[in-house]
């Protein structure tokens, strides 16, 4: 995105970053068109105009959330129905993401998402970012 034109376009997996935006200029979207084909899980028109993740992003988020479970955290929530995971949410379910079993669940379970989730994403997440 950014080698076509699109500066600040921010790194997938970091903090608040979503494949969509409120309102795409022109030139944004015929970029987006571009390179949809290099993100997995992103169909060719370009990013959604929702607040919605692929399916498939979706499924990854869902088989991460399994296997935090799995890994020591009964509670960790499922995504929303948007695939969003949040900080409260986490909160919520009476887990302290400042304790090391956390990075390590994350890290240990981020293969299940093939490439949706990286050991990266996971901490900056857990570090508040």
């Amino acid at each position: 995105m950014r080698s076509h034109g699109v500066r600040n376009f921010p790194d997938p997996g970091t903090p608040g970053f979503k494949a969509e935006f409120a309102t795409p200029s022109p030139a944004f979207s015929s970029t987006a068109r571009i390179c949809s084909r290099l993100v997995p899980g992103v169909a060719p028109s370009g990013p959604s105009q929702s607040a919605q993740h692929s399916q498939a992003q979706i499924a990854a988020m869902l088989a991460f959330a399994r296997c935090v479970r799995g890994h020591g955290f009964p509670n960790f929530p499922d995504p929303t129905s948007s695939g969003a995971v949040t900080h409260q949410m986490v909160a919520s379910a009476g887990i302290n993401l400042h304790q090391p079993a956390v990075l390590q669940a994350g890290d240990a379970c981020v293969s299940v998402t093939h490439g949706v989730i990286t050991k990266a994403a996971v901490a900056r997440f857990v570090a508040g970012q």
